[in-house]
């Protein structure tokens, strides 16, 4: 397994040390290469704005620290080693001969970001790239590493069992997610995790958990989304909500997760090979 972690920090730090108006196409030049794996539309430096990335046409006297703050701490390095311990842990399953991995700085004026989805998200599917984006925060740093772990344990899995974006269900995507970050947490315990699955709780909680499991087997993640990410992103989206509070899918699906390898005995990784109707049907939770 190849992992080729793009030094974009060294990058970022150059483009914030040029003329503001030549940043936009810096940017432009640094993301090029994941250009294909971007199923968005339009100008690069846009989609990097709507995305929570750092601004481009503005000057900010945070940006430029936070990139040597974590060139500092080999925040890449740690991305690179934290992928390796996961390949290695994973070794069982089909794995993806490359991926590469992009790392944007994110804006910390976003409000979705640093609200909704706690400073930092990624992306991973089967498109051989692995693309994170985060601001720096205390609380963040010492996890980017194990968000590149979370979108690399999708890889992994949709290596192995089907993943169509036509077909896939809402209790499949639900089910990963809260699989992925059963992962971290295996390999490296819970402070690794994100807090996307504890963000719902309480009368919040049961009532997504009553809507996912009712719509369970929708198909289409034209729908699937929804229901993993909430109605907040839904809406920045351009698309429907379905009354599903911001990021509850994450908390859904790690209950569902907990519950099953309980039930069965097995392992996060073990389970990463199973289809999520299979792993719950294992456990006696869905007939």
């Amino acid at each position: 397994m190849e992992f080729i972690v793009h030094d974009t920090l060294t990058a970022m730090a150059g483009l914030l040390e040029r003329p503001l108006e030549r940043r936009a196409e810096a940017l432009r030049e640094m993301l090029a290469p994941m250009r294909a794996a971007i199923p968005m539309p339009g100008d690069l430096a846009d989609i990097h704005h709507r995305g929570g990335g750092f601004r481009v046409d503005a000057d900010d006297p945070r940006y430029l620290p936070a990139v040597r703050r974590m060139i500092e701490q080999d925040v890449l390095g740690q991305v690179r080693r934290e992928l390796a311990r996961a390949s290695e842990r994973l070794s069982g399953a089909r794995q993806p001969d490359r991926l590469e991995v992009m790392f944007v700085l994110g804006n910390p004026d976003d409000e979705h970001l640093m609200s909704t989805v706690g400073g930092y998200y990624g992306m991973g599917g089967g498109s051989g790239w692995l693309y994170l984006l985060a601001w720096p925060s205390e609380e963040v740093i010492g996890r980017i590493a194990h968000l590149a772990v979370h979108e690399f344990h999708h890889h992994v899995r949709f290596s192995n069992v089907e993943w169509n974006p036509v077909t896939v269900t809402v209790g499949e995507h639900v089910v990963a997610e809260g699989l992925a970050e059963a992962f971290v947490r295996e390999l490296s315990g819970p402070a690794a995790m994100g807090p996307w699955s504890s963000m719902v709780t309480g009368e919040a909680y049961e009532r997504a958990h009553e809507l996912i499991m009712a719509d369970f087997d929708l198909a289409g993640m034209r729908h699937t989304s929804a229901y993993v990410l909430g109605d907040g992103a839904m809406r920045n989206f351009g698309q429907e909500p379905r009354g599903i509070p911001d990021m509850a899918g994450y908390a859904v699906g790690l209950n569902l997760v907990d519950r099953a390898l309980a039930a069965t005995g097995l392992t996060a990784t073990e389970a990463t090979l199973l289809p999520a109707a299979e792993l719950l049907s294992r456990a006696g939770l869905r007939p």
